[in-house]
């Protein structure tokens, strides 16, 4: 058997010594202020970004990978005799960055063994299948144990996320369900998610900490052992650490990590989002 290579894009939001000790490939997507274009999280970090952000009066637009940037890394991966590669990328709801992969595949010269994978979710929700994709690879497992490992935490992932404001899910036409609470939002915190590829408002309370507090209330209902946990926050980490400590005290936490929200899905989300993923820690690694 060949050598297994995992590719992702950069709205997995994998912490960049994580990715590089992984050996994971990233594609990254394009954030556009006016005519200055940005790729995200290699020529602009989430740090500059949000800076820039909150003194821009225009929303940041954002775009897919060409099928050529694809091609260019899944030409040079299978270039190595025997490679496999298992390309797992953002929902296919959200952008057309599946698409491009799906379409670079197709217009490879020489065969290659490639599976190309919407993870149906966004951020860090991505980020958990990559990262155990890639450390399946790295202990030598088989495509097919990887690929049911991947679609078995992509059902236990619960993912939950508060924004400062809605604002920038509606501007950018990515709120979903959620739209109907634009008319509360003096006072209401809506505790949203991502189902089936699509933002919905699952929850409502009035302020974050009511809100942090219903989100665990809402994961003690679906995790009940160990778990493994990640929180990523957009330039908010006093919102991500009062997150994190609520977990502690409510999980058997035997894995947590930090990781920053992108360029491109801070565009979306805004400065001040918190989200949590929480998975079961029984088989993971």
């Amino acid at each position: 058997m060949g050598r297994i290579r995992i590719v992702t894009d950069s709205t997995s939001d994998i912490p960049p010594e994580l990715r590089e000790a992984l050996a994971i490939e990233m594609i990254p997507l394009k954030v556009h202020f006016g005519e200055e274009a940005y790729l995200d999280g290699v020529t602009i970090s989430p740090e500059d970004f949000y800076v820039k952000l909150a003194g821009e009066k225009r929303l940041p637009t954002t775009s897919q990978p060409s099928p050529l940037d694809f091609l260019e890394v899944y030409n040079r991966l299978a270039a190595e005799p025997d490679t496999v590669i298992i390309s797992i990328h953002l929902s296919s709801s959200f952008s057309g960055t599946y698409q491009s992969a799906c379409m670079a595949k197709g217009m490879l010269e020489q065969p290659a063994d490639i599976t190309i994978v919407d993870s149906r979710t966004a951020t860090y929700g991505i980020g958990l299948l990559v990262v155990e994709a890639a450390r399946a690879a790295m202990a030598g497992e088989s495509k097919e144990t990887i690929l049911s490992r991947v679609e078995e935490l992509r059902r236990q992932t619960s993912l939950y996320f508060l924004v400062d404001t809605l604002e920038y899910l509606h501007k950018g036409g990515r709120i979903g369900k959620a739209g109907a609470l634009l008319g509360s939002l003096l006072q209401i915190k809506p505790i949203l998610s991502v189902e089936d590829g699509t933002v919905v408002s699952v929850d409502k309370t009035r302020g974050t900490k009511k809100a942090m507090v219903r989100i665990m209330e809402r994961l003690a209902e679906k995790h009940q052992g160990p778990v493994r946990v990640a929180v990523a926050h957009a330039n908010a980490m006093e919102h991500a650490e009062e997150l994190s400590a609520l977990i502690h005290q409510h999980f058997e936490v035997v894995e947590m990590m930090y990781t920053t929200i992108g360029p491109v899905i801070g565009t979306h989300v805004g400065g001040g989002t918190v989200g949590v993923f929480m998975v079961p820690a029984h088989g993971g690694r």
